[in-house]
């Protein structure tokens, strides 16, 4: 570590443009632009930054420029920023820096030009593209017939292979880098998943109507060339020899192709609409049920925005290409099929300036992706910084509100807003410049075609019954090309979405013990703590070395100063956190050995803030325990001393709580999370300050209640208010860094006159001794 984070004063010599993104206790995140397009160089800087003594892990994403860092308690999260700067420096001035930067560690790999595998690419495909237009071009010139068709369908096609190819080797070796496997498909096939079949279908519907659509063009060309020369040869051999016949057939030809191309066109549509749905509703489910086994340390950490834009916005894009550009893909991809071949031998004269802008505009649209996937990133993130801060905004309506904070909150909104337009700007700039380029080709094309297919009609070397059926089509293929901006733009959303997806889904899920199951029917319900050590990322240690028994069928409590652990051994008990050092064992068994839906399910836990579901007061209370009675349901909430305020409501046990409960005040919000706690019937019950927000005399209520509610259960109550626990058979006093300071009766601590008495005192009005 000292090594990077020395030489302070070279990092201003070299323009670094690294800035946090987001920093927590033991996360950060950081735009990195170094990094930006990039693969090289971010994996160069993440095995740079994996060599630091303490950070635990660290990706860099060279889609995005953003660089995820995790550590433990070694590194101060102040000195991250150090460690990142100093590690983009060593990156940047190459191999021999970044190997010595941890000596006696094994040395990265030759990192020197980081970008050279994407330059080189870029540079390779417009020679590719040009070549094959220049040996086309020289064939026409100097071989003989068969010759010239051969070697200028080699040339384009060589040219349009090469630059197709090394675009889909990069972005797929790209995507693997920013995902951390080693899969060998592409991100679309990933994308497509198990849908593979309905794939192939709409595939097979796509090309038959693209097929039927270019015939439908030959058919309109020869009932023009009918008009004209009073016949078509094709249809001679047909036995329509008189041009009233020939116009006849051509009109049930016409007649056939169109209803081809009509239902070809719904079919293979509707099955992409489908494929697209399939797409979106799989992915939603299971990276959302992979959300939903996240460890909490994880979720935590994660902005709730960020996570849900992942499941919507995200996934949506996913689909959406399938839904809408694959279909053009194929459209492009099987008229370039059929009609290359077709000019080659037809008329090999015009084939070179017809679709000679083929390889041009595949490099020129694959070179936009390249350039636009920083835009397209930074664009990402914006809009999620600003979805992000509407949602909190809005959330804490009445914290603006109190603090008169309104026009200080329009100003943040505006900012980000402003940002979001910029960011869309560049990258609306850079895609209408794509799009007119494309056009100008086209265009160019276009008139080359007419030019030099009519001079060759004039001299004689080109049939004019040959050129006039197929002057037509090149121009439908390159019309389709100009779509290939916007084929590019969804390709390369989609990809920066499947990244966004990937990285969510990378999170550890909660594991399962190793240990047989937990019976919780048969659960006494002893706890004991024995010398549990516990620290959150980037913190002093919140518990050291504690130990303490809480027994079965009686009620503890734990009391004591803000930051003393009371939480976190609730927490260590529901698995929601693992101690570092000690165990945690229920009726003798450790937790870690028990399935944690188990465990889970053996313990009631009520949370200081307990979160409600949008719906009614009677849903919130059965959640969990949804084949409950209404009236199992109605005792509940007796106990919890709720039944006479729901009672009161308009519409009872049914009324809409909103978000949150925002309808129900603080008091009412704990009550109905207490009987919901009650309904479960657990043989374990936690309650961490579930009574803070009642009155005195709805808290005696309660207290009362629960007396009968835990008779041969096991009560743990975590509370500031003592009054709430003086009944309770023991109580553990905690002090600051997580140690048990007293225990004892309500009575006994009192007589003991030490730190229980003072705040007992403090709380009844008296002055301490």
């Amino acid at each position: 570590m000292p090594s990077l984070l020395g030489a302070a004063a070279g990092f201003r010599s070299v323009d670094l443009d690294a800035s946090p993104r987001s920093v927590i206790p033991g996360r950060q995140r950081w735009d990195v632009k170094l990094v930006l397009g990039r693969p090289r160089a971010a994996e160069v800087l993440a095995a740079a930054l994996l060599r630091v003594p303490g950070i635990t892990e660290a990706r860099a994403n060279p889609v995005t420029g953003g660089v995820l860092v995790r550590h433990d308690a070694r590194v101060a999260t102040a000195d991250i920023g150090r460690i990142m700067r100093r590690a983009v420096v060593l990156v940047a001035q190459g191999p021999a820096r970044t190997s010595r930067t941890a000596p006696g560690r094994p040395a990265a790999e030759p990192a020197a030009r980081p970008a050279a595998r994407p330059e080189r690419g870029l540079a390779v495909r417009p020679v590719l593209a040009v070549g094959g237009g220049v040996a086309a071009g020289i064939a026409l010139i100097r071989g003989s017939a068969i010759s010239r068709q051969l070697v200028a369908l080699g040339g384009v096609a060589v040219a349009t292979g090469a630059v197709v190819r090394e675009a889909w080797r990069r972005s797929a070796d790209a995507t693997r880098d920013l995902a951390g496997t080693g899969a060998g498909r592409h991100p679309l096939l990933e994308i497509v998943g198990p849908h593979r079949k309905r794939l192939y279908r709409a595939t097979a519907l796509s090309v038959a109507c693209q097929v039927s659509e270019m015939a439908l063009g030959t058919f309109l060309g020869w009932t023009g060339l009918v008009l004209i020369k009073g016949r078509a040869a094709p249809l001679v051999s047909l036995g329509l020899t008189t041009a009233s016949a020939q116009l006849w057939g051509l009109a049930g030809l016409v007649a056939v192709a169109c209803a081809a191309v009509a239902g070809l066109s719904y079919a293979s549509n509707l099955h992409w609409r489908g494929l697209g749905q399939d797409i979106e509703h799989d992915w939603r489910s299971r990276t959302y049920a992979h959300v939903q086994h996240l460890e909490l340390r994880h979720l935590e950490g994660e902005r709730t925005s960020r996570v849900a834009g992942a499941l919507t916005e995200d996934v949506g894009q996913l689909a959406a290409f399938f839904t809408n550009s694959a279909n053009d893909v194929l459209h492009l991809g099987t008229s370039i099929a059929l009609l290359v071949p077709a000019f080659l031998l037809l008329a090999p004269q015009i084939a070179w300036i017809a679709f000679l802008p083929i390889p041009v505009i595949a490099w020129l649209s694959l070179r936009h992706q390249d350039k636009a996937a920083a835009d397209y990133a930074v664009a990402g993130e914006n809009r999620a910084r600003l979805h992000s801060q509407l949602v909190n905004t809005l959330e804490a309506g009445a914290t603006v509100k109190g603090f008169c904070t309104e026009d200080y909150e329009a100003m943040r909104i505006d900012g980000l807003s402003e940002a979001v337009r910029e960011s869309n700007r560049q990258t609306d700039r850079s895609t209408i410049r794509h799009a007119e380029t494309v056009r100008a080709c086209t265009t160019a094309s276009m008139a080359g075609t007419l030019l030099i297919g009519g001079r060759s009609v004039l001299n004689g070397t080109l049939r004019f019954e040959v050129f006039s059926p197929l002057i037509g089509l090149p121009q439908m293929v390159l019309f389709r090309m100009n779509r290939l901006g916007g084929i590019v733009d969804q390709y390369q959303r989609t990809l920066a979405a499947y990244d966004r997806v990937q990285r969510l889904r990378a999170l550890p899920v909660e594991t399962d013990g190793t240990g047989g199951q937990l019976d919780v029917e048969k659960v006494q319900g002893e706890i004991v703590l024995d010398g549990v050590t516990f620290a959150y990322p980037g913190r002093p240690s919140t518990l050291d070395d504690l130990s303490l028994t809480i027994p079965a069928g009686r009620t503890t409590a734990l009391v004591g100063a803000t930051g003393s652990g009371k939480t976190t051994v609730a927490k260590l008990l529901m698995r929601f956190q693992d101690a570092d050092s000690g165990s945690v064992l229920l009726d003798g068994r450790n937790v870690r050995d028990l399935p944690r839906r188990d465990l889970r399910h053996a313990i009631g836990f009520v949370a200081q803030d307990p979160f409600l579901f949008d719906g009614s007061i009677a849903d919130n209370i059965r959640y969990g325990s949804f084949g409950a009675s209404d009236e199992a349901v109605a005792e509940a909430a007796t106990m919890a001393e709720a039944h006479t305020f729901i009672a009161a409501l308009p519409d009872g046990y049914g009324t809409l709580i909103g978000e949150r409960g925002a309808a129900l005040s603080g008091g009412q919000r704990q009550r109905i999370a207490l009987a919901r706690a009650i309904l479960k019937d657990a043989p374990v019950v936690i309650l961490d300050e579930a009574t803070s927000a009642v009155d005195n005399e709805t808290e005696a209520a309660i207290q009362r209640t629960l007396r009968g509610f835990a008779a041969d259960r096991t009560m743990v109550i975590i509370a500031h208010r003592l009054s709430t626990v003086r009944h309770a058979d023991r109580i553990y006093v905690m002090d600051k860094g997580g140690i048990v300071a007293e225990q004892g009766t309500h009575d006994e601590l009192v007589a003991r006159r030490g730190l229980y008495a003072s705040l007992w005192q403090l709380q009844a009005g008296e002055l301490a001794a």
